[in-house]
């Protein structure tokens, strides 16, 4: 008994420490994108590649490692994920040009995006029902910490090191103690699986998904239903879901001939697995917001540039303690409380962003309640949803789960900048509203020279008009003021009025945010009869 604690404790330490590192480099490389754009003279359009094709990576490679780790064996295959994972890091360090380093990248994301589903899998499988919380919230604490940390830890070990080559070679190390720990400490656990493996199926959902992917990747935020006729979009989304629909029928007939389909085709016929399916993408929506913090404050409570990732600290510690109390939670009074909660807290959270924060302290409440809810909706409840009826194929039911969540996290960006970027295109009409009332009460709070008066009087027309100006032409306007008290004043008029532009952009941000944790909350209480319906 001591030795089946001791192996199941090995087995959860290095899950979480695997799962962490593969989450941390997907943030990780956006403090670097500009350097390593530079360093293989790329474009910021084509350096981007090196963060779309890790998630196209992830999004394939999920559900076949799903699939693989029940038939083979999760030590089996946590052990493959994780050097495949340590060699694409190494490759990519070591890339002398841009295709080799977007193909390594791909290598990397080919490991990275089943070590978070093979543990989960590992623990559903291995642990007493009323441990599994607590475990299954360690791992989504820290793969939600990782995600939000990514940047900030990125940008650490660039200033510490000054080169982004160690961003990718610090996981070396890690993975070659992984893969010797992996090898002796974990017990393999299978699943009894029929016939041969579904490589048909394998490849039309890997060709249905880098379509559907793709086609997601390339929307416009500010003309989102218009970019939805863009040729590199729809083309591509509907060819993904036509695949999609064909695999399903195939699948289907597949699984009635006692094969054993790549795609959980039984699981989607029962609406408890559906419908956590949707949480699960509403899930990636809502963690997608948290992005956006840094930026938030930085345009909106104007801290610099250079110290804004830092505040996503609160975030990403209230995170892991969600996570944790998530996990409890789901032990003590079940996974349906744990969603009604997290996404009750998570809705409280986002909605305090635009409704309440104007100072750092409001700031960090507002951080902390929105990380609360969604560290629980990230550690436990959905994975214990996805799989609690299940003997068998654990690691394809939270494979399909983190799909639909990453489907989720590459749409929800583009929604959100698209308010970002319908704020800041108001600002001239804010200019011409808005700015001379603000330029007024900041002249009446400065102490004005004779010569400052004068010169506000001689450009008056200009500024206290406004007009539809862009927030670059009234920056040179600004560069023509002759005395620096009056150029200070009319300068913080300008980046008040640019901070409103900023807060209406992200008030429409949050509040979509805000209103799927109502989405969350809604659900949950629906899923309740629906679930019991299931069970009796």
């Amino acid at each position: 008994m001591k030795n089946v604690k001791s192996s199941q404790s090995w087995a959860i330490t290095l899950f979480a420490i695997g799962v962490f590192m593969a989450a941390l480099d997907n943030g990780i490389i956006s403090a670097a994108l500009t350097t390593i754009n530079s360093s293989f003279g790329v474009s910021p359009n084509w350096g981007a590649w090196g963060v779309t094709i890790y998630t196209l990576g992830l999004a394939i490679s999920v559900p076949i490692v799903g699939k693989l780790s029940d038939r083979y064996g999760r030590k089996k295959l946590f052990i493959v994920e994780i050097a495949l994972f340590g060699i694409g890091s190494l490759l990519v360090a070591l890339s002398p040009n841009f295709t080799f380093y977007l193909i390594a990248r791909f290598i990397q994301s080919m490991g990275g995006g089943g070590i978070f589903i093979i543990g989960t899998s590992y623990v559903v499988s291995t642990l007493p029902a009323e441990k599994q919380g607590k475990a299954l919230g360690m791992l989504g604490g820290m793969n939600g910490m990782a995600a939000v940390l990514g940047p900030n830890v990125g940008s650490l070990i660039l200033d510490f090191t000054g080169s982004w080559h160690w961003l990718f070679l610090i996981n070396v190390p890690i993975a070659i103690i992984l893969v010797l720990l992996g090898i002796t400490k974990l017990q393999e656990t299978t699943d009894p699986t029929p016939g041969q493996l579904d490589m048909t199926g394998t490849v039309l959902l890997s060709i249905a998904i880098l379509g559907i992917m793709y086609g997601l990747t390339n929307i416009e935020g500010v003309t989102f239903f218009e970019s939805l006729l863009a040729t590199n979009v729809y083309p591509f989304i509907l060819t993904g879901l036509a695949i999609l629909v064909g695999l399903y029928f195939y699948e289907t007939r597949l699984e009635r001939n006692g094969g054993d389909p790549i795609l959980p085709v039984s699981l989607m016929r029962q609406p408890t697995y559906l419908i956590t399916l949707v949480l699960g993408f509403l899930s990636g929506g809502m963690l997608t917001g948290m992005i956006f913090i840094p930026a938030f404050t930085e345009q909106v409570l104007g801290i610099s540039a250079t110290h804004s990732g830092y505040w996503m600290t609160p975030l990403a510690l209230a995170a892991g303690v969600g996570a944790g109390l998530g996990g409890v939670l789901v032990d003590k009074r079940g996974p349906i409380l744990a969603v009604v909660f997290a996404g009750l807290v998570a809705g409280i959270g986002f909605y305090l962003f635009p409704a309440w924060v104007e100072v750092k302290w409001q700031f960090i409440i507002a951080s902390v309640v929105a990380g609360i809810g969604m560290g629980v909706l990230l550690g436990a409840p959905l994975n214990i949803l996805a799989t609690e009826k299940l003997q068998e194929n654990k690691g394809t039911a939270l494979a399909s789960l983190s799909l639909i969540r990453t489907i989720g996290m590459t749409l929800a960006p583009t929604i959100y900048a698209g308010f970002i970027a319908r704020g800041f295109i108001e600002l001239p009409s804010l200019f011409k509203s808005d700015f001379p009332t603000i330029l007024q009460n900041n002249v009446q709070a400065a102490e004005l020279s004779q010569q400052a008066t004068v010169e506000l009087a001689a450009i008056g027309q200009q500024f206290a008009a406004g007009g539809d100006y862009s927030q670059q032409q009234m920056m040179e306007a600004v560069q023509t003021i002759q005395d620096p008290t009056l150029k200070e004043v009319v300068l913080i008029s300008v980046n008040e009025v640019t901070q409103l532009a900023a807060q209406n952009g992200y008030s429409g941000l949050f509040t979509t945010a805000a209103l799927i944790g109502l989405c969350v909350l809604i659900i949950g209480i629906m899923l309740k009869p629906i679930r019991n319906k299931e069970w009796q």
